[in-house]
C-alpha cells in the first residue's frame, strides 16, 4: 500500500498503515507531534503502536530541534543480522546445548561481562577508534559519569524485554546469526537525564503533553544532549558489534569441523537521530521504531519470537524520510499479553524453536505482536524484500 494522509496541525500525517486500526491513544500521540513549532514531517510505519511522548513506529523530522522521550530511553536500540556458509544440513537434531553455549558466551537480563571485552582478541574485529570512543566519555553528562566501569562491563551484553539473539534459516537453508539490542544501562541513564533537563527548560512549558519537550539550536542544553546522544548511539552499535562477534565465535568452536565462513554484517539502528536534508532544509530526523531505508540500504524487520523476520532493502521513499517499520509492532501491552496467554500457548506459538517456554517470556508470545508478513505488505513502496529467515534457536533478554 502507499500511505494515508490524515490533517495534523502543522503538518500532515503520513500512515503506512490503516489508520482504524491504530488506537486511539497512538492517534492522539501523533497529532501532538504535529503540533510541535519545529516539526517539519510525521511518518507513521505499520508497526505503529503507543509509546512514551511519541509513539512507537514515528518518524518525527524537525528543524532545530529534537525531542529526547521521542527518541526514547534505549538509545541506539537496532538490529544486526550475518549470513554464515553453514546451513540446516549442519545443525544437529539437539539444539538445547547450542542456545546454552549462547547464553553462556552473552550475559542477558541486567547480566554483564566479569571484565570489559578485548576487541582485539576477536578474529577479524576491526578496534580502530576504540580507545578514542571511551575516551569520550568523559565528555558525557556529569550526572552518568561514574557508570563508566558499568558501561564498560556491559558492552557485549543482551539487556531484557524484546532483546534477543537468534539462530535462523531462510528459505534456501542458508544460516544466519541475528541480534537486537541497544545502548544498555548508560543509555537509559543519559536519556532519563536529558529528558528530565528538557521538561524544565521555560519553551516546554505550554506544550501539550510534557513528554514532547524538546532542545532547540544553538542552545547548550542542545549541545549537551547532541553529544551525549551521538555517544550513546555509537555505544549500541558498538554492542552490537562485540556481541556478534562473541556470537561467531561461538559458532566456529561448536561447527569446528565445518570452518564456517561469515559474510559482511548488516547493522541498523531503529532508535535514534539522524542529520538529513529534504527540500533544501537540514532536518533532525527521529526514527523512533523505524530504520532508515534509503536507495539500497539493507535493513532488518524482525517479527516475534515465534514467526520469523525479513532482510530488507530501502527503495529510497522520501515521503516516509527514507525509512521502513522496525519491527511487527505490538498489538497488545506486555500486560495485557500476561492476563491472555499462558505457558501452553507460549509452547505452541513457539514449537520448533529452541527458547525459553516459561513464564517470564510470556509477554513475548508471537501473539502479542502483529503479523509480520502483513507489516512488510503494508510497506512494498518503501522496502523490497531480500530474504525472510526463520529461527530455529532464540535467546531471550
Amino acid at each position: 500500500m502507499s500511505y494515508v494522509e490524515m490533517p495534523g496541525a502543522k503538518v500532515p500525517i503520513r500512515m503506512w498503515t490503516d489508520p482504524a486500526t491504530v488506537e486511539d491513544v497512538a492517534l492522539q500521540q501523533l497529532r501532538n507531534v504535529a503540533t510541535l513549532p519545529w516539526i517539519k514531517g510525521l511518518a507513521v510505519m505499520p508497526d505503529v503502536h503507543y509509546g512514551k511522548g511519541a509513539t512507537v513506529g514515528s518518524v518525527i523530522a524537525m528543524r532545530g530541534a529534537v525531542c529526547p522521550a521521542a527518541v526514547g530511553v534505549d538509545i541506539g536500540c537496532g538490529m544486526s543480522a550475518v549470513k554464515t556458509s553453514l546451513t540446516a544440513n549442519d545443525l544437529p537434531g539437539d539444539l538445547s546445548r547450542l542456545r546454552s553455549k549462547v547464553e553462556e558466551a552473552i550475559p542477558v537480563g541486567r547480566g554483564m561481562h566479569d571484565d570489559p571485552v578485548e576487541p582485539g582478541l576477536f578474529h577479524g574485529l576491526a578496534t580502530a577508534g576504540w580507545d578514542e570512543f571511551w575516551g569520550r566519555f568523559d565528555g558525557v553528562a556529569e550526572a552518568v559519569r561514574f557508570r563508566h566501569d558499568r558501561a564498560e562491563k556491559q558492552m557485549g551484553t543482551l539487556g531484557s524485554g524484546n532483546h534477543f539473539v537468534e539462530i535462523c534459516l531462510d528459505s534456501a537453508g542458508s544460516l544466519w546469526l541475528m541480534l537486537h539490542s541497544g545502548s544498555r544501562n548508560i543509555g537509559k541513564e543519559l536519556a532519563d537525564h536529558h529528558i528530565g533537563v528538557a521538561q524544565s527548560l521555560p519553551h516546554n512549558q505550554g506544550l501539550i503533553d510534557r513528554d514532547l519537550a524538546v532542545f532547540v539550536a544553538d542552545t547548550p542544553q542542545m549541545a549537551a544532549y547532541r553529544n551525549d546522544l551521538f555517544w550513546a548511539q555509537e555505544y549500541a552499535k558498538y554492542n552490537r558489534t562485540i556481541m556478534m562477534a562473541l556470537l561467531k565465535d561461538v559458532i566456529r568452536k561448536e561447527f569446528r569441523k565445518a570452518k564456517p565462513a561469515f559474510e559482511p554484517e548488516i547493522s541498523c539502528h531503529h532508535n535514534y537521530v539522524s542529520e538529513e536534508r529534504y527540500e533544501g532544509m537540514d532536518l533532525l530526523v527521529t526514527r523512533k521504531g523505524a530504520i532508515r531505508a534509503g536507495s539500497g540500504e539493507y535493513g532488518i524487520i524482525p517479527g516475534s519470537m515465534g514467526t520469523g523476520s525479513y532482510i530488507v532493502k530501502g527503495l529510497g521513499n522520501a515521503k516516509s524520510f527514507n525509512s521502513a517499520s522496525h519491527g511487527a509492532g505490538r498489538r497488545m501491552s506486555r500486560n495485557a499479553a500476561k492476563r491472555r496467554f499462558s505457558t501452553k500457548d507460549l509452547e505452541e506459538q513457539t514449537r520448533g524453536v529452541e527458547c525459553r517456554k516459561d513464564s517470564g517470556v510470556v509477554d513475548e508470545i508471537p501473539g502479542a505482536y502483529k503479523p509480520i508478513e502483513q507489516v512488510i505488505d503494508q510497506q512494498r513502496d518503501l522496502v523490497e524484500v531480500v530474504a525472510k529467515l526463520k529461527q530455529v534457536v532464540c535467546v531471550k533478554g
